[in-house]
């Protein structure tokens, strides 16, 4: 599979170019610079790789949740060069990029949402997680989400009751890491977490490299038409907001 990835949710901009498993990828810290950049470092990776976009077989995005500005971006530039190739676009969450970069079999992501929120979610990857009262169970290839994504003030952030069995923070495979800016912006959410938590990793943030690896891993059957891409804001103020904008 050849893919193209990007993601602009946020501070970081990232392009990365996945072709039959090989990864390359560009990225920027960036934080007003995003419009600038991406294009350029699509046309870069593509130019190295001597390939034209219509030999890619989807074009894959963050859609969020995350600045405001920045997911719009990054579905904005996925439609047109969808549109213009002919390509289908796969969707990826931008918190499960962020869980993807995590080596424990449970993650906690927290990214910084501003106005003293946080985007959250709970996600379980490809290592050995214990079962209640037995052997560890096995997961799929790459991390999914356990219960949904929301956006809520710190305090509201919790965990998954069956990640309270049995252990917490226990190391090896069966450890249990937060990852995300969430931690490094509300050093109170952090500090509630350590006891709970084997390792936290606050400086994670999306990248298009993981992007690409999960929506190569997700399939062409997870792609949607690029009328049908759509971000994901989780703040339903800001979504309206958006639609208000454009009628």
């Amino acid at each position: 599979m050849k893919l193209l990835a990007l993601d602009t949710a946020t501070e970081l901009c990232s392009v990365a170019l996945w072709v039959e498993g090989e990864l390359t990828a560009r990225e920027a810290i960036a934080p007003r610079a995003h419009g600038a950049l991406i294009l350029p470092m699509v046309d870069e990776l593509l130019a190295e790789a001597g390939l034209a976009l219509s030999a890619l077989d989807a074009i894959a995005f963050g859609r969020g949740p995350g600045a405001f500005t920045g997911v719009r971006l990054a579905v904005s530039v996925a439609q047109g060069l969808g549109f213009s190739t002919g390509r289908p676009l796969i969707p990826i969450s931008d918190l499960r990029a962020v869980a993807a970069q995590a080596s424990a079999a449970r993650v906690l992501v927290c990214q910084d949402a501003r106005m003293q929120e946080v985007y959250w979610g709970c996600f379980e990857g490809a290592a050995g997680v214990p079962a209640i009262g037995g052997e560890p169970r096995l997961l799929g290839g790459e991390p999914h989400l356990v219960g949904s994504e929301q956006v809520s003030p710190p305090e509201a952030v919790v965990l998954p009751p069956e990640w309270l069995v049995g252990y917490a923070g226990g190391g090896g495979s069966h450890c249990l890491c937060a990852a995300g800016s969430g931690l490094e912006a509300y050093p109170a959410l952090r500090d509630r977490l350590v006891p709970r938590v084997s390792e936290l990793l606050p400086g994670l943030r999306p990248r298009a490299q993981e992007i690409a690896r999960l929506a190569a891993a997700d399939g062409l059957g997870c792609a949607v038409a690029p009328e049908e891409a759509l971000p994901v804001y989780l703040r339903d103020r800001v979504a309206a907001v958006a639609v208000a904008s454009r009628n």
